[in-house]
């Protein structure tokens, strides 16, 4: 097993609580309390949403032009983790630390208010900005704010965005141009992306139900999380990445779950691990019938069908271009001992009623857990995106600290 690259500290927010603490507790207990039914998304319609309801730190002084809920919701996820970032800069440098951050909406919340303004008013409202809402402005923003020098950019490829950031975050440093990286990503609700999602007859009509014979689509949800990556091994540790790009159509998956098994099989060839070296799996599992249908057939093919996997797309919905950060923090909860020290892992929150045209899967059940959880294991989550974008990482921790 490789020994990987550390990743120390994790800050994170989500629908089901902020801060490591908080979610934990509703992670492995399972809760759905995290989706709710609002409207003004969809004209007409309520949908189920994930929304993050704590309250958000403004923007540091001097920032006020990238100040959107995108932003702030990253902050809120950075802030958990400045003091460790701020160590790593007093050691390294603050010119080498690199940010990248992954997202998919950025600021369009805010375009999308600004724009109904000026039709309005004619005229467009003080204080908009179009670097609210540029794709780029997540990593240049938490540079900023951060006080970082070093390099900075944000992936946006749909919804592995923040997961493709630790393999390029980890390039970086492999090449000699970072001693660390902020690592992560954010996305956030709007209507563009509801109404997009709704006009692909892709939104649920309930509570999203992955792998279940009865699912119809998917609940958005918007998170953030970040992460320090360095060389120095720690309590989790970022073990191996695989990235595919199968290109098969530009909103549907390959059917045959080409792409996302050489993703899988990809991350646990850098590991150096075979599919039995995994101890869960966290699906991507959004709940539509094209995705959850390839998924399991990639999975039955690599893993069987008694490796432990579930789809936290049950609490959260789908956060988009912050999914793969924000699952990943959900692996990196389940190994740190220290916050799951009973080595529970997530619950598959559905219906229960298995589609018989998938690949039969071990989808855990509340109260699952590793058969030994105080000790050295190794976890995957995968990430699948429009175009064939496709990533997935490995987790893993060592023996007894």
């Amino acid at each position: 097993m490789s020994t990987g690259f550390g990743l120390p500290a994790m800050g994170l927010a989500t629908p089901i609580g902020t801060g490591t603490a908080a979610v934990a507790d509703a992670l492995f207990t399972g809760t759905r309390a995290g989706l709710a039914a609002r409207e003004g998304f969809i004209p007409g319609r309520a949908v189920h949403v994930g929304a993050v309801n704590d309250p958000l730190p403004p923007v540091p002084a001097g920032l006020e032009a990238w100040d959107c809920r995108n932003n702030r919701l990253m902050l809120l996820a950075l802030d958990q983790i400045a003091g460790a970032v701020e160590d790593a800069a007093r050691r390294f440098g603050r010119h080498r630390v690199a940010v990248v951050l992954g997202t998919s909406t950025a600021g369009i919340a805010e375009g999308e208010a600004a724009f109904a303004a000026f039709q309005r008013d004619g005229a467009w409202p003080a204080g908009f900005h179009y670097r609210q809402q540029e794709t780029g402005g997540l990593a240049d923003f938490a540079a900023r704010a951060l006080g970082l020098t070093g390099p900075a950019y944000t992936v946006a490829t749909a919804c592995s965005s923040s997961g493709k950031v630790f393999g390029s975050a980890r390039r970086l440093i492999r090449a000699g141009l970072a001693d660390a990286a902020v690592v992560g990503g954010a996305d956030t609700l709007c209507r563009m992306t509801v109404g997009g999602f709704a006009s692909l007859e892709a939104v649920s009509g309930g509570l999203c139900a992955p792998f279940s014979a009865n699912r119809d689509g998917i609940n958005i949800g918007e998170a953030a999380a970040a992460f320090l990556m360095t060389r120095e091994p720690a309590e989790v540790n970022l073990l191996g990445v695989g990235e595919s790009s199968d290109a098969h159509h530009v909103s549907a998956p390959d059917p045959e779950g080409r792409g996302a098994l050489a993703a899988m099989a990809a991350a646990l060839d850098d590991a150096g691990l075979a599919p039995r070296g995994i101890a869960y799996v966290n699906l991507h599992g959004t709940g539509t019938p094209l995705n959850d249908s390839m998924e399991g057939k990639a999975m039955s093919a690599l893993f069987g069908a008694d490796t432990p996997c579930s789809s936290t797309k049950g609490m959260t919905g789908h956060t988009l271009g912050a999914a793969g950060a924000c699952e990943a923090a959900f692996l990196w909860l389940t190994l740190h001992r220290a916050h799951n020290p009973a080595g529970f892992l997530p619950p598959h929150l559905w219906d229960g009623v298995a589609d018989p045209a998938i690949p039969p899967l071990a989808l855990t059940a509340p109260g699952a857990a590793l058969p030994d959880p105080q000790g050295p294991a190794a976890m995957l989550s995968s990430s699948f995106a429009f175009g064939g974008s496709n990533v997935a990482l490995v987790f893993g921790r060592g023996g007894r600290p």
